[in-house]
């Protein structure tokens, strides 16, 4: 562990005013460098790190203490060097964390981002819809390893998510008529031992999601039980929503879409004035689902104002640029989700399901 702090001689060049004593953690899996930024006198911290692999847990351990000010930073909100070949060290950016900081309470406006931190609680409940996401994709690699396997013998149309699919395999014949080979087969039959392991796992998390749903169903309204009550958002989408955004304070709409990374991005500079697509700086995993539930709103929701205009602006371009309008719808429908789990507020023309 390194720490480097100024010369109690050098207090010229420090603020006191501030009265704090300014701390800056770097850290990965083998070490941490601290640096400090100390005016020579007994001053409570603040503390600064980059959110990363270690999570939450120092930030929750600082905060105990009455006299420590702990501050987690999205590090793609900081401001680096624009040269072409810039310098970076541990030490560099220990102490541009330190600036960073200082600049933060000073009130800088849009100087970085930080972290709101949830409660182990809020936490916890993620983990549900982000270890469904895991096993779904473990389950399309197995699924698409299984064909694979078969495509390789001629045999194309093996399906490994039926439910006869042991049975199926018994039957199956290659391309030249052959039965499958014994280790051939075997292979298959262990890839399905571990295909439908990941299928009961699925099982079981979603039954968690269900279960939870149903405990807020029973009590004061939530915004998970509010989500699923309209037609085209499942328990899923719900959870997703709930966990990956609305837990959070917004102040403001803009605030909802720049959170997703659907904030439009401008390049505005003397007589260019353009439109360079989303930020894609927020939650991937919000933004995905919000791309996703976007195209399923369609469908379900054909007779709402936000159907109406995403037609009515493919329509105006021509029949064109459907992908760019579907973020924009996407960007709408967070914001109008947003507005009714938080102030109630109805979605116009949006259908609501029965019973």
């Amino acid at each position: 562990m390194l720490w480097t702090a100024e010369r109690p001689d050098a207090l010229a060049a420090i603020r006191v005013d501030l009265g704090a004593i300014f701390v800056s953690i770097e850290l990965s899996k083998s070490t941490w460098l601290i640096t400090a930024l100390s005016p020579g006198k007994l001053y409570p911290l603040v503390v600064i790190h980059e959110a990363g692999l270690d999570g939450f847990w120092i930030d929750r351990v600082l905060r105990r203490e009455d006299w420590i000010e702990s501050h987690i930073v999205d590090a793609a909100s900081i401001a680096v060097s624009r040269r072409y070949r810039r310098a970076k060290t541990d030490r560099i950016d220990g102490e541009a964390l330190i600036r960073t900081l200082m600049a933060y309470k000073r009130g800088e406006p849009r100087v970085c981002s930080m972290v709101r931190v949830p409660s182990p609680e809020e936490e916890d409940r993620r983990r549900i819809s982000r270890e469904r996401k895991v096993l779904i994709a473990e389950r399309t690699l197995h699924v698409n390893r299984l064909k694979g396997l078969l495509f390789s013998q001629g045999i194309r149309d093996y399906e490994p998510l039926r439910r006869d699919r042991r049975e199926r395999l018994e039957e199956l014949r290659s391309g030249d008529g052959r039965t499958l080979t014994i280790y051939l087969k075997a292979q298959i039959r262990r890839e399905l031992d571990r295909l439908e392991l990941i299928i009961e796992q699925i099982k079981a998390v979603e039954a968690e999601r269900d279960a939870v749903l149903v405990a807020e169903q029973a009590g004061e309204p939530a915004p998970t039980a509010m989500l699923v009550g309209i037609k085209g958002i499942g328990p899923e989408f719900a959870a997703i929503l709930h966990s990956e955004g609305f837990f959070r304070n917004f102040d403001s709409r803009r605030q909802v879409a720049a959170y997703a990374g659907l904030a439009p991005t401008p390049w505005r500079s003397g007589s260019i004035d353009r439109e360079q697509g989303v930020s894609k700086a927020g939650n991937p995993r919000l933004r995905t689902t919000m791309i996703q539930l976007a195209w399923l709103w369609l469908r379900h929701q054909s007779g709402s104002a936000l159907t109406r205009w995403f037609h009515d602006r493919v329509a105006h371009k021509g029949g064109r640029m459907k992908k760019s309008t579907i973020v924009a719808l996407a960007r709408k429908l967070l914001v109008v989700l947003w507005k009714y789990v938080t102030f109630g507020i109805a979605i116009e023309g949006a259908v609501m399901k029965v019973g």
